[in-house]
């Protein structure tokens, strides 16, 4: 399908070829550095309150089975409304989506931040997450737009993707450090500092662009990808919060799946498609996607699980815990930046991507072994470096891939549908893995004293390393897959080319 790609958001618009070329390159790294500033605010924003939800739990006296939608509340608004907000950032331009994302995310976050009921709090996690699914897109998208020479595209999704992978750890540490020494509600006005320097950095920096004036806004496959993603998010945190069995968590998950397959159904037929069929079926495309989803996953086997065991079962405070993430957060970076510029444009990603999800499933293995008498240096930093290691090799490759040799004009629901993965992705894995480890400590503690505390100590690590095997079984089912759909040899690049459909 050939098409005429738009004009790439770029701040050398209007300047002669020499000027574009001098004053390019030197913006363009300005740029990605607001970009990953605003992909890091809403990617640690998933996770910066979780440290702090006793705090605030005691200080608005909400009870511990609404605790939960201070969490969900954030997850439901951003994943449900991801394609939405990158096909308004294709419609309406990139720098307006980017602006009004940033801003309105300063803004619920300062809602949250001053609540002084349940109510509140969560009306602003929500806020915050219909605005984050707004920005998400819009600052994948300008980066596809803006670095399309390939060796600097690959250098900024190396490092892009490092930001994005390890935004949640960073939101454990920063979470950690803000509840302990100032109080829960630095947790979300820390993004009014963030946010501040985006705006401005986007304003000055950020031009606009010519737009599709007859491109329309496709209004029936928004009513059904929204609340087909609604459902299949509340359904997988209903689970979590209630019971696999509840009808609650069925019914949605059903009529979610249902309505995704009318959706995909719609987009084959509709004039202005909200996903137009040629940004997912490209084999490449599909290959990340599946990556992104199953990554995402399996991620939380880390995040989640050892945040439990450094705190419960080793006695970390919340800012050792958070600091104890932070090699890991070293490796992934290293290795996210050397995929994407030297692994990929060597030897290609149906290598280095199945390698990220191996590393990832050795990582998971080895923290199954963990103890009460283990020690951080010897048994925990070594997985959690290898962990790392194989997330890097899997999100910069996948973030880059999914977007690679997009149109102009479908930049930003691409970008959507790489947020969607990452966001369905997590909501899978949470409470999956935490109905397994529920499960496995309930088994552990049948004819034993539970009131025992060496027995619950126990019964804690057995719950633990249940999730970690888990975990390992989603790496290991990703990289099977994406040895199977990533096509073989170094991906052809040109930054000129509208999409072309591989079947």
């Amino acid at each position: 399908m050939a098409q005429t790609a738009a004009a790439p958001d770029t701040v050398s618009l209007g300047k002669s070829g020499s000027q574009a070329e001098e004053s390019g390159p030197r913006h363009r790294w300005w740029i990605l550095a607001i970009i990953g500033l605003a992909q890091l605010m809403v990617v640690l924003d998933a996770t910066i309150v979780n440290i702090a939800l006793p705090s605030a739990q005691a200080d608005l006296g909400f009870s511990d089975g609404n605790r939960t939608w201070i969490v969900t509340a954030y997850s439901l608004a951003f994943g449900s409304l991801l394609l939405l907000g990158g096909r308004i950032a294709d419609l309406f331009g990139r720098k307006p989506a980017f602006l009004v994302g940033v801003s309105g995310f300063a803004v619920a976050s300062a809602v949250a931040g001053a609540a002084t009921s349940f109510e509140m709090l969560v009306a602003g996690r929500a806020l915050q997450g219909l605005f984050g699914a707004l920005l998400a897109p819009a600052a994948l998208s300008l980066l596809t737009t803006t670095f399309t020479d390939p060796k600097e595209r690959a250098r900024a999704f190396g490092i892009f993707g490092a930001v994005a992978g390890s935004g949640a750890a960073v939101g454990l540490l920063l979470g950690g450090v803000l509840t302990e020494y100032m109080n829960w509600r630095w947790t979300l006005y820390v993004n009014l500092f963030i946010a501040a320097f985006a705006i401005v950095g986007g304003f000055l920096l950020l031009q606009r662009t010519a737009r599709d004036r007859g491109s329309k806004l496709d209004i029936p496959g928004t009513v059904l990808v929204t609340s087909g993603l609604f459902g299949i998010v509340y359904g997988f945190s209903n689970a979590e919060s209630h019971d696999w069995s509840s009808p609650l968590s069925w019914g949605f998950l059903t009529v979610g799946a249902l309505l995704l397959t009318v959706f995909t159904w719609w987009q084959t037929r509709a004039s202005h498609p909200l996903l137009p069929m040629r940004v997912l079926l490209d084999r490449n495309r599909g290959a990340s996607f599946t990556a992104m989803l199953i990554s995402s996953a399996g991620m939380f086997g880390v995040f989640l699980f050892l945040t439990y065991y450094l705190q419960l079962s080793l006695g970390f405070s919340a800012v050792r815990t958070g600091l104890a993430f932070l090699p890991m957060v070293g490796a992934l970076m290293v290795s996210a930046t050397l995929s994407t510029s030297v692994l990929i444009p060597r030897i290609g990603p149906k290598i280095v991507v199945p390698l990220g999800m191996v590393l990832g499933a050795v990582g998971m293995i080895w923290l199954t072994d963990l103890g009460l008498d283990s020690t951080y240096a010897a048994h925990v930093l070594p997985p959690l470096l290898v962990t790392g290691l194989g997330i890097g090799l899997i999100m910069a490759p996948a973030m880059s891939l999914a977007t690679s040799g997009v149109a102009t004009e479908d930049a930003g629901v691409a970008s959507a549908s790489v947020n969607t993965m990452q966001q369905i992705g997590g909501s899978i894995g949470t409470p999956l893995l935490n109905t397994l480890a529920a499960g496995a400590a309930t088994s552990y503690l049948v004819g034993k004293n539970p009131t025992d505390k060496l027995v619950q100590a126990q019964a804690a690590l057995e719950s633990y390393s249940t999730a970690y095997w888990w975990s390992a079984g989603f790496f290991a089912v990703g990289a099977l897959l994406t040895a199977v759909l990533y096509r073989r040899g170094v991906p052809a690049v040109d930054a000129d080319a509208a999409p072309t459909v591989h079947m």
